[in-house]
C-alpha cells in the first residue's frame, strides 16, 4: 500500500471505514474531509447498523495530522481550515446517529487520540500506546482536547497533554476510560472487533441512536468550540517559537 485512501465495506449490517497514508496514516485535509463524509454517509445508509473505523497497516492507527501540511501554514485562515479537519470528523462522529467502534491496532499520536476518543466504544491492541504531542511544537491539543477530556477526563486528558513527549501504554489508556478491551494480538482485536460489531447489528436501531444521543449530551456546542479551538491553533502555528521548532524537525 503506497497510495492514501479512505475506503467503506459493508458485511452483516456492519459499516467498516478504513484510512490509510504510508506516512504512519497521518491525516491530511483532503483525507480528513473523505474520512468526515464517509462517516456521514455511512450515518444516513440503512444497510449500516453499526460502524467500525480502523485505518489500514500494522503499527500505526494514526500519527495525527500532515506535518508536511502543518510546516507549510503562513496564514491565520490557512490554519485555521488546517485544524478544521479533525473538528470536522470528530463533529461527523459526534453526530452519526449510529455507534462507531475504534479499532486501534497500534500507536496513535495526537489528532489520531481525537479520533479513538471520539468513538463509541474503542477495543485496541497493547500495542495502542497513545501521545498528545501538540505541545511540543508549540500548539496544543485544543481542537482535540474536548474528546479526549471526555474519555479520559480532565486529569487524564492534562496529563498527556503536559506530557506531550512520552507514550502512555494501552493498559493506562484501558484505566483511564479509553479503550474497553486491549488484546495482546491484532488477531485477537480483529477477531472481538467483529463478533462485538455483529452483535451489535441484533439490537434495536432506534434504541441504539437514542442511547448514542444520551451519551453526547452536552456537546451539542462542539460546531462552534471546535471552531473556535482550531482559530487558538491556527493563531499559535504561526508563532515564532512554532516557527523555528517546525524548521529543526523538518
Amino acid at each position: 500500500m503506497t497510495q492514501p485512501y479512505v475506503k467503506q465495506t459493508i458485511e452483516k449490517g456492519v459499516g467498516t471505514i478504513e484510512f490509510f497514508h504510508p506516512a504512519h496514516n497521518s491525516l491530511p485535509g483532503d483525507l480528513l474531509a473523505q474520512l468526515a463524509q464517509t462517516i456521514t454517509d455511512a450515518g444516513g445508509n440503512d444497510a449500516i447498523k453499526v460502524i467500525v473505523l480502523k485505518s489500514g497497516g500494522a503499527r500505526t492507527f494514526c500519527a495525527g495530522a500532515s506535518f508536511k501540511e502543518l510546516i507549510n501554514i503562513n496564514d491565520a485562515e490557512t490554519g485555521r481550515v488546517f485544524f478544521s479537519g479533525f473538528a470536522n470528523v470528530i463533529n461527523a462522529m459526534r453526530k452519526c446517529p449510529k455507534f462507531i467502534i475504534g479499532r486501534i491496532q497500534g500507536k496513535t499520536v495526537g489528532g489520531g487520540v481525537g479520533l479513538a476518543s471520539a468513538t463509541d466504544y474503542c477495543m485496541a491492541t497493547k500495542f495502542a500506546a497513545i501521545k498528545l504531542s501538540e505541545l511540543n511544537v508549540g500548539i496544543g491539543p485544543f481542537v482535540v482536547g474536548p474528546a479526549v477530556e471526555r474519555k479520559l477526563g480532565l486529569s487524564g486528558m492534562s496529563q498527556i497533554a503536559i506530557d506531550a513527549n512520552t507514550f502512555y501504554p494501552a493498559d493506562w489508556a484501558r484505566e483511564k476510560g479509553l479503550y474497553a478491551q486491549v488484546f495482546e494480538t491484532t488477531e485477537a482485536l480483529d477477531e472481538a472487533v467483529k463478533e462485538f460489531a455483529e452483535n451489535l447489528c441484533n439490537y434495536n436501531p432506534e434504541a441504539m441512536k437514542e442511547m448514542k444521543q444520551m451519551f453526547w449530551k452536552g456537546a451539542e456546542d462542539w460546531d462552534t468550540l471546535l471552531a473556535e479551538r482550531a482559530q487558538i491553533s491556527g493563531r499559535l502555528v504561526l508563532s515564532e517559537f512554532t516557527k523555528e521548532t517546525l524548521k529543526r524537525f523538518k
